[in-house]
């Protein structure tokens, strides 16, 4: 059984329907502040809930980094969170505010075995987790974490956004004792989706169809407007990593996060030399094919729903 948290923007919704079209049971999911303000996470939501039924609960966690600060992607992402080239999640009715810490928690004393978090935004929640409730970290198989890089970032020079979102958050769970799997943007930059792939879930030919073409073409647009061909499924190849992880090569290695560098703060340093002292796993090969046919085959069948 997995908890997801996540900032819910369109890649971390399409991460949400391929464990959804899997064999894990989601026992809830934990909002945090990242791709937009909390606002506009919880109307998307809200609005993904609609579009594509889910019945699981949705609590409302962090707004603010462990510092008080509010980072989002809002030159590229807008201010929603999700571009698009037209149509638009429903407009639905509010989450109930729900405390994510408070679900979490019960959640985990509930357990008869350890169950996993998937995390795609910044690690706020799962932080404060960490420290409010250490006693329930042994309850936590794993932490699989959509963030860093090992060689460069994307929302600076050298930091991914998720980890410079909340670096002080990424540091607390690296410290924690739970088992983080990172799939970094290095890894995710392996699979990668092109405008065929949007002509293949319009082909579909229903309503659903249509919005959630509407929404990848959008996301792939991101790349194209920058000379990219195609786009990196991020999130997505997070949520293959957690699904399928026979698709992947993990590798151990000593990870640092930087606090407090002028041009550094927030980038992973990844340390894999043989006298490093591990403490999370580093992604290091996808098998691309496969991870796209997941991530694809979730749009479609979610498309004809």
């Amino acid at each position: 059984m997995v908890w997801i948290d996540t900032d819910m923007g369109f890649d971390d919704i399409l991460a949400m329907m391929i464990v959804a079209a899997s064999s894990k049971p989601i026992a809830g999911v934990s909002l945090v502040f990242g791709n937009a303000p909390m606002d506009a996470v919880r109307a998307n939501a809200a609005g993904a809930a609609s579009l594509l039924g889910w019945r699981f609960p949705i609590h409302i966690g962090a707004e603010r980094a462990i510092l008080g600060g509010v980072e989002t992607p809002a030159h590229v992402l807008g201010p929603t969170g999700i571009p698009t080239r037209g149509r638009s999640l429903p407009e639905a009715d509010a989450l109930p505010h729900t405390d994510a810490l408070t679900a979490l928690t019960a959640w985990l004393e509930g357990l008869d075995a350890p169950g996993e978090i998937l995390a795609l935004g910044p690690l706020t929640n799962v932080a404060i987790l960490s420290l409010a409730r250490p006693d329930l970290i042994s309850k936590i198989t794993s932490v699989t974490w959509m963030g860093g890089g090992a060689t460069r970032g994307n929302h600076t020079a050298s930091a991914e956004f998720n980890a410079f979102a909340d670096p002080e958050a990424v540091a607390i769970v690296l410290t924690s004792g739970v088992t983080l799997r990172v799939a970094d943007l290095d890894l995710c930059r392996q699979v990668l989706v092109g405008p065929e792939d949007v002509d293949t879930v319009r082909a579909v030919g229903t309503p659903k169809a249509e919005i959630l073409a509407d929404l990848l073409g959008a996301y792939v647009d991101i790349a194209l407007n920058s000379g990219r061909k195609a786009m990196a499924l991020y999130d997505p190849t997070a949520a293959a990593a957690f699904v399928a992880p026979d698709a992947f090569v993990f590798e151990k290695a000593q990870v640092t996060m930087e606090l407090s560098g002028t041009h550094t703060r927030g980038r992973t340093i990844v340390d894999q030399r043989p006298r490093a002292n591990p403490n999370a796993l580093w992604g290091m090969r996808a098998d691309a094919t496969r991870v796209r046919a997941l991530a694809l085959d979730a749009l479609v069948e979610a498309s004809r729903a």
